[in-house]
């Protein structure tokens, strides 16, 4: 099982998009080169490519083409919720200005490369602090996510709940440049009946559902969070706005914190074929994360294991695709939601993208050549 994972995780350094389509014409080299080493035994690397692109063809149609062109909108969304504990409980939700980015792609078998061009208006200074990189990988038995996301200072107030009703409804809308987030992380995830059920089918596009079907799923994963946060700055737009009705929490006076989490996931996903070559796809993972901290909101350093320190996580995924194998178009999604807690205060961050696309395949594989399409 491990060797496996590291294999997997190998070849993601070399690629920019994976699939089972792509880890079944891996397999074609392999067995091209084993008819002419006949009765020798299979090297490990051979059996575990293997492992990766067997699948079940009553259930999922592989890809029958080696060249792929496609055109992409990505929309980038982000949410932050800051809150106190307690009977005076205040709370504060923040998102930025939301990114759009368009642009060609351009794959050949496993590499697939593209350039985007950022469609919103963002200032200069503020653009050039803004870094948003989300890479996901989906095989036929093991997927992988990398992100690494900076925020800018373009954040604005969507809600408030200071205690007084009239001063919170003052604040929303309210721009704030007192906030960074950042967050680097990854997490790794096993699928269980990877034979039937094609997570490339709903998010990859080099592979097709022909069944419906569903899989649970187990992983793995770690992530580093920073929060910068200029509580007197806070301070300032609410007297500005309130008059100075309204005292910020001593639970949100606090600069910065840093956190780590590891965590263990599981959950289950399915493809829901409802038409010829259309496919709805939903997918839910809970993570029990175990979360150490440090900051100017922590009055210890605490040693060793402490339950209090456990939360937790989810990640949601939602694809609608097309796809007649020649052809294909569609819309999917990613959420992430991480929490974060301790005595008096708490922090919740909702993060992910939402992509539109369409694409077409072209230069049929060996295999396929001289089948209709």
């Amino acid at each position: 099982m491990m060797k496996r994972i590291l294999i997997f995780l190998m070849l993601a350094m070399t690629a920019c998009r994976l699939s089972a389509g792509d880890m079944q014409r891996l397999t074609a080299v392999a067995d091209s080169s084993e008819t002419e080493q006949t009765g020798k035994k299979m090297s490990w690397l051979r059996r575990t490519i293997r492992g990766f692109s067997y699948i079940d063809t009553n259930y999922v149609e592989p890809q029958h083409y080696n060249w792929s062109v496609m055109l992409q909108t990505t929309y980038n969304y982000d949410f932050y919720r800051l809150s106190t504990l307690g009977s005076n409980m205040q709370s504060i939700t923040f998102s930025p200005a939301p990114t759009i980015k368009f642009g060609p792609y351009f794959g050949w078998r496993w590499i697939f490369m593209g350039y985007t061009i950022d469609l919103t208006a963002v200032d200069v200074a503020n653009k050039s602090r803004k870094q948003e990189f989300d890479f996901s990988i989906y095989a036929a038995q093991v997927g992988a996510d990398l992100y690494y996301r900076r925020t800018g200072s373009d954040y604005k107030i969507r809600n408030a709940r200071l205690g007084n009703e009239s001063a919170s409804r003052q604040m929303e809308g309210v721009p704030f440049s007192g906030l960074s987030v950042g967050i680097t992380g990854f997490n790794v995830y096993y699928i269980f009946n990877h034979q039937r059920f094609s997570y490339p089918a709903a998010f990859a596009q080099s592979s097709m559902q022909k069944i419906s079907c569903g899989s649970w799923m187990a992983g793995f994963g770690y992530t580093s969070n920073s929060l910068e946060f200029d509580s007197g700055e806070m301070q300032r737009v609410i007297d500005e706005r309130t008059g100075g009705e309204v005292k910020l929490d001593s639970g949100l006076a606090f600069n910065s914190v840093k956190y780590t989490d590891i965590n263990l996931s599981a959950g289950y996903a399915y493809n829901w074929v409802f038409a010829r070559n259309c496919l709805f796809c939903a997918s839910l993972s809970m993570a029990l994360a175990y979360k150490k901290s440090k900051g100017e909101n922590t009055s210890t350093v605490s040693r060793g294991f402490d339950f209090s320190n456990i939360n937790l996580d989810g990640i949601g995924r939602f694809g609608l695709v097309y796809n007649n194998n020649r052809w294909y178009a569609g819309a999917s999604a990613i959420v992430r939601a991480y929490n974060y807690r301790k005595s008096q205060f708490a922090a919740n961050n909702i993060f992910g993208n939402l992509k539109i696309y369409v694409g077409y395949n072209f230069g049929a594989r060996e295999h396929y050549k001289k089948k209709k399409h």
